[in-house]
């Protein structure tokens, strides 16, 4: 009898999830990832992505056998291993949810379909989040993510008839307790990264809701704080080991018992402002689903030639990179980054504005640089944030971050920049956000010799902000920009305001409010 093969991409859970219930119901059941080693050597992948997933896949094994079936995990071509069980064992129907990757799952989803249709094999994908394929009109994408995500969870039946594929097939994969290790070119040390799989997010969502969400409106700014009060459930939903709808329908579930109770509370509030991050998690990948080669070009085409778009500053891109700027918060946030895999959105907000203005980099190597330190990275989101904050969408605010006011503001006694730039460690709070005052006596007290311990700042960051005002304005001028905008705006645009509440003006903007961390 023909497999129904279950194939395993961003959905690492058994948990709401259509595809190996709709294979169930129809048997004998192959669930399968393949590890695909040409993906791996893409320029935004990483040793954190692939510890996240092998974390996640070994839960999911144990999961899966739960209900009578075991995870097969291949290594080679998706369209090579597909085509070769097809011929070996007999495959009746591929099921997969739907995937918004980069350019290079983009073009492998459209191999594999291909296959399946000259081998007369079915292919079923189903959507994983509010995104819709095709999106006829931006005006009613709303309803369609509102009314997905109030659908009830897939149920799955307690037992599934599992194929076993013979000793030929098995003998061909990986064993769960042995998956191979990736190391690849350039690979960071990220000893702080968040584990894998579903346990740990379902651990996660449960300390939000019930322990730390109640600041998070106010916390989620400053990294900090942020490490605690924000979710960072996005990893988890990033790589599926968690659906959407759950975290949703489980967030609801709260917040309404909290405004029930207390509607005026934090609590209320935060679960509040939280619901808006979640749609808005999906409004971003809808725009990388309907225009893939937003991945590598501006968004709005009127602003190509704005930068040098062959290559970065040697200079400044590494010293960016490596968290050696001599801007003090700036280098602190990137270490962090670098360490731990995660960081607050205001703070990606940041260095992105800083890579982008202050040191006048094309958006496209610092986005894969961050695509690889981002244990979360989903490309959708990426690649329209990153658009979105170096100014390339020609529909949005420019957002030239100035790192010191964002110094001050969210690190005010220097504690985060001591911790994370320890060569400023003995300085004390009026000195650690801009060192390069200090005069050669304060230098000598507190052991820190600019340029030699410590970093010169590689720019004038107020100058710097100048420059790259005049450069847009000077770029936008003699042009006709409009016909491009209203482009990006019928495609891409929010129709209508959060869910959370009417957008206000920037004057009454609330701390914190506007911004996209989960």
């Amino acid at each position: 009898m023909s497999a129904q093969v279950v194939w395993y991409k961003r959905d690492l859970r058994t948990a709401d999830h259509a595809p190996l219930a709709r294979a169930m119901a129809e048997g004998p059941v192959l669930p399968v990832y393949v590890i695909e080693p040409d993906y791996w050597r893409q320029p935004d992948t990483a040793q954190r992505h692939w510890a996240f997933i092998r974390e996640s896949l070994i839960e999911l094994d144990t999961a899966l056998a739960c209900h009578g079936l075991r995870l097969w995990v291949f290594e080679g071509e998706a369209v090579a291993i597909f085509r070769w069980l097809h011929e070996t064992v007999g495959v009746a129907a591929i099921h997969a949810h739907e995937e918004t990757g980069n350019d290079w799952t983009y073009r492998r989803d459209h191999a594999v379909r291909r296959m399946c249709r000259e081998a007369g094999i079915a292919f079923h994908e189903v959507p994983q989040f509010g995104v819709v394929r095709p999106l006829a009109n931006r005006d009613e994408w709303a309803g369609h993510w509102e009314r997905r995500m109030k659908r009830s969870p897939v149920a799955l039946p307690d037992r599934g008839a599992a194929l076993d594929p013979g000793p030929v097939v098995r003998s061909a994969t990986h064993p769960i307790e042995a998956l191979p290790e990736h190391s690849g070119p350039g690979d960071i040390a990220c000893p702080g990264r968040q584990g894998g799989g579903r346990m740990a997010g379902e651990a996660l969502l449960s300390s939000f809701l019930d322990e730390r969400a109640e600041t998070y409106r106010q916390g989620m700014s400053s990294p900090a704080s942020a490490w605690r009060v924000c979710s960072r459930l996005s990893p988890h939903i990033a790589y599926g080991t968690l659906s959407l709808r759950e975290i949703v329908q489980t967030h609801r579930r709260r917040w309404m018992a909290l405004k029930a109770e207390a509607p005026r509370s934090n609590w209320a509030r935060s679960l509040k402002s939280f619901e808006s991050r979640l749609h808005w998690h999906c409004h971003f990948i809808q725009k990388l689903e309907d225009e893939p080669a937003l991945e590598h070009r501006n968004m709005h085409r009127g602003y190509d030639g704005l930068r040098d778009e062959t290559r970065a500053d040697p200079e400044r891109l590494a010293a960016w990179i490596e968290g050696r700027t001599g801007l003090p918060f700036v280098d602190a946030c990137m270490r962090q980054l670098r360490a731990e895999g995660w960081i607050n959105f205001r703070m990606r907000a940041m260095l992105v504005a800083v890579s982008s203005y202050h040191l006048w980099m094309h958006w496209r190597e610092p986005a894969q640089h961050l695509a690889r330190l981002f244990t979360d990275y989903e490309p959708g989101i990426h690649y329209c944030q990153f658009q979105m904050q170096s100014g390339t969408t020609g529909i949005n605010t420019l957002r030239i971050y100035n790192p010191i006011k964002q110094s001050r503001d969210q690190d005010a006694d220097g504690a985060y920049i001591r911790r994370w730039v320890p060569e400023l460690g003995r300085l004390p709070a009026d000195w650690v956000h801009e060192p390069w005052r200090l005069p050669a006596g304060l230098q000598r007290r507190y052991g820190v010799r600019l340029g030699e311990d410590y970093p010169w700042p590689i720019v004038d960051h107020e100058q710097a902000a100048r420059e790259a005002r005049e450069k847009i304005k000077a770029h936008r001028a003699g042009r006709d920009l409009a016909r491009e905008s209203a482009r990006v705006r019928r495609q891409h645009a929010s129709r209508s305001p959060s869910p959370e509440r009417p957008r206000p003006t920037r004057r009454h903007q609330a701390p914190g409010q506007g911004e996209l961390d989960l």
